[in-house]
């Protein structure tokens, strides 16, 4: 079984996950029954886990949701479809291995995938980018939602990604306008459109697959406009706010609920995703396939509409009094 990675507020289980291997090693040594013993520690930290999960704050979220461990878009991928074909290619002479894309079915029903897709290690996360899609990644991404669009099948999108690769030559090969491009051809597609943030959401890097007609996120995971430590650099020319910026930007799924940004917030199993990763891919499953029943009730022309409609209502703004009302409470 492969070593579990640890955050630092996780800390306090590791004497208790010692304790349960230490018990589990004697029982394989020896005919002693330890059941009851292993039993007892195992709902100790069991309970212990889920009292430290359900009181993060928004910079321990952020931990969660970069957890090397968490599954990534490849991997509920494999849990949903047994006939996932990968396509490959933007048409224009590159094929981004940070955005990965192709056919599937969940539940006999064909739909088009798409996701950013990180690394379980260093030399995979270079392989990918980290998840940073350059623009031919987001190239690809279109020309697959083009052809969803062509063949009546509705788009699955998986948003993890710090946000979009901002390195010099992605500039110069045209990174916002491949960006702008696919928010523009995404409100005009006819067919449904759910997207789930699975870990980080980042920026441009994760609306530039994100126009859907339902968001999901998961409990742990973090949607933003910059990373905290971005804004922390940018407001307070300090990158250690980063926690005091992750608060103020509102990036968890309760506070994006209240904004009216995000459709359901999906609870995550004691731990994390990183901790049952089946659980949390039925739970993702069932989801997507609520969301796509309802939206294939509707027509071309009611899908668009809402679509429209929903990101036209986004966003509010607040009265010097009412700003600084709310500041002081």
């Amino acid at each position: 079984m492969a070593r579990r990675y640890l955050l630092e507020f996780e800390k306090p289980l590791v004497e208790l996950e010692k304790q349960i291997d230490q018990i589990r090693e004697l029982a394989r040594d020896s005919e002693v029954d330890v059941s009851q013993q292993l039993l007892q520690l195992e709902t100790l930290a069991t309970r212990r886990r889920e009292e430290i999960f359900n009181s993060l704050t928004p910079a321990q979220k952020i931990q969660v949701a970069r957890h090397p461990q968490r599954p990534s878009t490849l991997d509920y991928i494999q849990m949903f479809c047994d006939d996932w074909v990968e396509l490959h290619g933007d048409r224009n002479g590159s094929d981004d291995m940070a955005l990965v894309g192709g056919i599937g079915s969940i539940d006999e029903r064909p739909v088009l995938l798409i996701g950013q897709q990180k690394g379980r290690d260093t030399k995979e996360n270079v392989a990918r980018n980290f998840g940073m899609a350059k623009p031919g990644g987001y190239r690809k991404a279109l020309r697959l939602m083009k052809h969803a669009n062509r063949f009546n099948l509705p788009i699955i999108s998986f948003i993890d990604t710090p946000g979009a690769y901002a390195g010099l030559l992605a500039e110069e090969l045209g990174q916002g306008e491949a960006i702008a491009v696919n928010l523009r051809e995404m409100f005009g597609l006819k067919v449904p459109i759910v997207a789930t943030v699975i870990g980080e959401g980042g920026s441009g890097g994760a609306l530039g697959i994100g126009v859907a007609d339902r968001l999901l996120m998961f409990e742990h995971s973090v949607y933003t406009v910059a990373s905290p430590e971005a804004c922390a650099s940018i407001l307070w020319r300090d990158a250690a706010k980063a926690p005091e910026a992750a608060v103020a930007l509102k990036i968890t799924g309760p506070d994006l609920m209240n904004l009216g940004i995000v459709d359901e917030v999906l609870k995550e199993p004691s731990g994390g995703n990183n901790w049952a990763p089946l659980k949390a891919g039925e739970v993702l499953k069932r989801s997507l396939v609520k969301h796509l029943d309802e939206l294939l009730a509707l027509t071309p022309e009611q899908l668009k509409e809402k679509r429209y409609s929903k990101f036209r209502s986004i966003g509010r703004f607040l009265e010097s009094s009412a700003l600084d009302e709310e500041l002081i409470t």
